[in-house]
C-alpha cells in the first residue's frame, strides 16, 4: 500500500482538525481561524481596534457553530509593502487605491502600484475563504464611534427600517432582500444594500452585493458589548 493518501482517503480524513489551516493572511492582515462544528455560517472581525467585536465574536464561537476569521491586530489599519491600508477597503483594487492614497499622503505612484499588486495577488484567496457555501451566511462584526452611524447609509441603501432611530449607532446592513425582510421585523435598525452605490469603496459589503454573497454587517458603538451580543444572538436564531 502506498504511503501517500489517495484522493478518496484524503476526503474521508480531511475533516481532521490538524489538517485544517489555523490562519489566513492578505498582506499584513493576519486572521486567526476559529472553527466550531460544521455549520455554513461564517463570521468576520476585520478591524483590529474594534475590541468589542472581538470579545463578542470569540464568546459567540464557544457556543455556536461556524467558522470565524478574527484579525490579529490591535490597530485599525494594516501594513502592505511599507504603506498602510484599511483592511475593509482592500476587497477591490479601486477601494484599496483610494485607501492607500488617503492614508499615505507622501507616497509615490510606484509605491501605490506595488502595494496594489500585492493585494491583487492574494485577494481572491481570502475572498474564497470568507465566502460562505451555498445557503450559508457571512456575519461581520464592527464597532463605530461618533463619526459613523446608520444615518450615513440611508441615502445609498435600497430599503431601510429604523426601529430604534434614537440608537443610530446600532444597526444591521445586509445584502440579501430575504434577510432584510427578516431583520426589519426585529427591534433593530436595518438597511438593505443589494445594489449599493456606484462608487466601489473596497469594503466586503460592496463585494458581497456585487457577487450575490449573503452578507450581514452588525454595527454597534465601541464598548456596547451587551448590545452587540444581543443583536448577534437575534440574527443567529432568526436568519435561516
Amino acid at each position: 500500500m502506498s504511503g501517500a493518501l489517495s484522493r478518496r482517503e484524503f476526503a474521508a480524513f480531511g475533516w481532521l482538525p490538524f489538517l485544517r489551516p489555523r490562519h489566513i493572511s492578505l498582506a499584513g492582515a493576519h486572521f486567526r481561524i476559529v472553527r466550531n462544528g460544521r455549520s455554513r455560517r461564517r463570521y468576520l472581525r476585520i478591524h483590529g481596534n474594534e475590541e468589542t467585536a472581538r470579545l463578542v465574536l470569540e464568546r459567540h464561537m464557544e457556543i455556536h457553530e461556524g467558522i470565524a476569521y478574527i484579525i490579529q491586530s490591535q490597530v485599525r489599519n494594516i501594513p502592505v509593502d511599507g504603506l498602510q491600508v484599511d483592511p475593509n477597503r482592500m476587497f477591490s483594487r479601486d477601494g484599496a487605491e483610494l485607501s492607500l492614497k488617503n492614508l499615505n499622503r507622501d507616497t509615490t505612484p510606484g509605491q501605490v502600484a506595488h502595494a496594489l499588486h500585492t493585494l491583487d495577488d492574494g485577494r481572491e484567496h481570502l475572498v474564497r475563504a470568507l465566502t460562505p457555501p451555498p445557503g450559508g451566511l457571512l456575519i461581520a462584526l464592527h464597532n463605530n464611534s461618533e463619526s459613523y452611524s446608520v444615518n450615513n447609509e440611508l441615502e445609498i441603501s435600497d430599503q431601510t427600517s429604523l426601529r430604534q432611530p434614537a440608537q443610530p449607532h446600532a444597526f444591521f446592513l445586509c445584502t440579501d432582500p430575504a434577510d432584510f425582510e427578516t431583520l426589519r421585523n426585529s427591534p433593530y435598525n436595518v438597511v438593505l444594500q443589494q445594489h449599493g452605490p456606484k462608487q466601489d469603496d473596497g469594503s466586503f459589503s460592496r463585494l458581497a452585493a456585487a457577487r450575490g454573497i449573503r452578507y450581514v454587517n452588525l454595527e454597534v458603538r465601541q464598548g456596547e458589548r451587551e448590545r452587540q451580543r444581543e443583536m448577534l444572538d437575534w440574527a443567529e436564531w432568526n436568519l435561516k
